[in-house]
């Protein structure tokens, strides 16, 4: 298979879809690797070692895609390239679609197979490709959540963990899952008071076993939610539900008993956010204020730390590169669950039933498609 790499366009986006070793992988499989001039820079990769590990350096984004069978990712397609996908290519990357309407049709006209890393599931529920990126993602929300509560970034002037003799900020996370989870583990080690909301009991228990004494967990629900609003120095959104947009759990009315000053770090943002006054922003203009309160909603949090972000990444995701690569992606989707959940979009049929409802499109059973 024909295999391309494109150079990540999208703003302040540094990572790169595959490393040198998997183009080394993948060549000596008998594939062919096409890597975008500079494509890894970003992350530290120079083109010399993807050429050095059998990969060829293609000097445009439209030459790869022109000559690629499967196009690997990081990002969603941009509207640029999005011109670039023909029928029947395999686009392996993070879509997020239920959160991006035009995104979805334009991949639906294009007639390719777009394989979405966030949707991706194991038999157990867990979520392989989802997981590496929400846990630098939550570890950054209390990193940059604890920046811009510094008096010159505009917020309250709080140190997060305090000093003796002076209270800790109180930080309120939305969601006990992968990012909430990272997320109190940092906050909670810097000294922070935390509480984390969620509406699974079970999960609720075992992070109370977990957790150092400095985090509490409470039961998700409208009351608890504004009783937290009123007291939270720094607010993390940090709700999943696979595929689908993420509920508001926070309307811009509750903003007005937030302290000014204070926080949000939306992590949700990628899939819509969970509270009401979210919409994305990036790297280069981060924040934004509402109600006196700063928001922070990068889309892509994980870019900043390009590196670190794109070898987690390429970890998980490199296995199943492989195994698209090496039997096709009606094979790998047959006889691997993960990959067939994987699948949201082909032919132009919508093939994940979150992303359908989401614009209340027609919904295609996978079945119905490739069995």
């Amino acid at each position: 298979m024909i295999i391309g790499v494109p150079k990540e366009i999208k703003k302040d986006e540094y990572r790169v879809a595959l490393l040198p070793v998997g183009a080394e992988t993948l060549t000596k499989m008998g594939h062919t690797v096409l890597i975008e001039k500079n494509a890894g820079v970003g992350s530290g990769f120079p083109d010399a070692e993807y050429r050095a590990a059998g990969a060829r350096i293609i000097p445009t984004a439209k030459a790869v895609f022109a000559k690629a069978e499967m196009i690997i990712k990081v990002k969603e397609p941009q509207p640029v390239e999005i011109k670039m996908i023909r029928e029947g290519q395999i686009i392996f990357t993070y879509f997020h679609f239920a959160a991006n309407r035009p995104l979805t049709t334009g991949m639906a006209k294009t007639g390719a197979i777009s394989i979405a890393y966030e949707t991706m599931e194991e038999m157990d529920g867990t979520l392989p490709l989802l997981t590496p990126m929400s846990e630098v993602a939550g570890r950054m929300a209390t990193q940059e959540g604890a920046k811009y509560l510094e008096r010159p970034m505009g917020g309250l002037g709080m140190l997060l963990g305090g000093v003796p003799g002076v209270a800790p900020a109180h930080v309120t996370i939305l969601g006990g899952g992968i990012v909430g989870t990272h997320a109190a583990k940092m906050a909670a080690g810097l000294g922070a008071d935390v509480v984390i909301l969620d509406l699974d009991l079970e999960r609720m228990r075992y992070l109370a076993d977990v957790m150092p004494p400095n985090v509490t967990c409470l039961m998700s629900n409208p009351a608890n939610i504004r009783d937290e609003l009123v007291k939270a120095d720094l607010l993390i959104g940090a709700v999943l539900i696979k595929g689908a947009k993420a509920p508001k759990l926070v309307t811009r009315k509750m903003l007005k008993t937030m302290k000014d000053g204070s926080v949000i770090v939306d992590v949700a943002v990628d899939q819509g956010g969970c509270i009401e006054t979210i919409k994305p922003t990036t790297h280069s203009k981060p924040t934004y204020v509402v109600e006196g309160v700063i928001h922070y909603a990068v889309a892509n949090m994980p870019g900043a730390v390009a590196r670190t972000s794109t070898i987690a990444l390429t970890n998980a995701t490199f296995p199943f590169a492989v195994e698209i690569a090496n039997k096709g992606y009606i094979t790998a989707a047959l006889e691997n669950e993960t990959v067939w959940t994987g699948i949201n979009i082909i032919d132009g049929k919508i093939t994940d039933p979150a992303v359908a409802q989401a614009f209340r499109m027609k919904y295609t059973p996978l079945e119905d498609v490739i069995v």
